[in-house]
């Protein structure tokens, strides 16, 4: 979604809540409906706000989620009452100064059509406010000379996104098509997406699922949180490897909300170890000198996307790919036996 500062709109008729944490990733747009807007439905509201951002964008956006009006999510037909807040996440706004940069890539696969990369922890994916180099954006735009330019030209070939200390997995479209293709599997929840966590404590089922819906925190909205009302989310979970302490989990995502997985697992009471947001200093907590010296040495959160399938955008043939663990997490296991 492009970002707009919703010229029709007067100051007070609308807000912009931007991330300022080190890791930003989406703006809210926020208006406020007038006596006039009583009985709009709620994509034309936004359509006629939104510059830059078709009615069929704002529809998908609406229906994946991303609106919410008086903090609850709604139908794009949602006739608006007068005093009904809206709020829609958009991408955070991009930096003025874009260029490739020589940033090393490891590529799974590449095609035509696509590019499927591992992307190593600590890598930001795209420039947002606060954020203007470095990123896996500008070394896409270096490594290659054709990619999609669809979702802006600060987020070259970039379909959906990872956390920066998150490591794994990512799909990138050359093309336009391909894009369009993708993006549709993402929203149609077609696409497998499947973690590997270490979380704090014994989680005691075997598997498990976590149905809660995200917002940005009330409270503090450079977090999310799960609130109600908000953005459906699903994640479900299977324990890989049990510890005294800690347990290993497969997670798989069926939506992609931002820090989904970080936030099920913390309401779970089983927050991801190294994760400096979430986790209430739990990693402080731990008796073992040297598990504790290990989480430290780790320099990130245990998260990371170990396995990506999907359609070939073209072909039609289903893709699966896997990503090894990198050496540091592998460490931390290790410091576990």
């Amino acid at each position: 979604m492009d970002e707009s500062n919703g010229g029709h709109m007067t100051d007070h008729e609308e807000t912009l809540i931007a991330a300022s944490d080190p890791e930003p990733e989406a703006t809210t747009l926020a208006f406020l409906a007038a006596d006039a807007d009583a009985g709009a439905r709620l994509d034309a509201f936004l359509a006629a706000r939104v510059e830059g951002v078709s009615r069929t964008r704002l529809k998908h956006a609406i229906e994946d989620g991303d609106v919410l009006v008086s903090g609850r999510a709604a139908k794009p037909s949602y006739k608006l009452r007068a005093g009904d807040s809206v709020e829609l996440e958009t991408p955070a706004p991009p930096a003025s100064n874009f260029a490739p940069e020589d940033i090393p890539l490891r590529i799974i696969f590449e095609d035509n059509s696509l590019v499927v990369l591992d992307k190593p922890a600590g890598l930001v994916v795209h420039p947002a406010a606060g954020v203007s180099s470095g990123t896996l954006a500008n070394a896409l735009a270096f490594h290659f000379k054709k990619l999609s330019a669809s979702a802006g030209a600060t987020r070259p070939g970039i379909v959906h996104r990872l956390d920066r200390d998150t490591s794994g997995l990512m799909v990138v479209a050359k093309t336009e098509s391909a894009h369009e293709h993708l993006a549709d599997q993402f929203r149609a929840r077609e696409v497998f997406k499947s973690y590997v966590a270490l979380v704090h404590g014994r989680v005691k089922e075997e598997s498990g699922r976590v149905e809660e819906p995200l917002a940005r925190d009330p409270r503090q909205r450079t977090r999310m949180a799960v609130v109600r009302g908000g953005r459906p989310a699903l994640s479900l979970y299977r324990v890989r490897r049990a510890h005294e302490r800690f347990t290993l989990l497969d997670v798989q995502i069926k939506t992609g909300r931002t820090h989904q997985i970080r936030v099920h697992l913390a309401h779970l009471k089983h927050p991801v170890v190294g994760d400096k947001v979430y986790n209430g200093g739990r990693d402080t907590t731990v008796a073992d000198v040297r598990v504790r010296a290990a989480i430290r040495a780790m320099g990130r959160q245990f998260l990371h996307a170990e396995q990506l399938g999907f359609r070939h955008p073209l072909a039609g043939a289903p893709l699966r790919f896997d990503a090894p663990l990198p050496a540091e997490l592998s460490l931390m296991l290790e410091a576990l036996e």
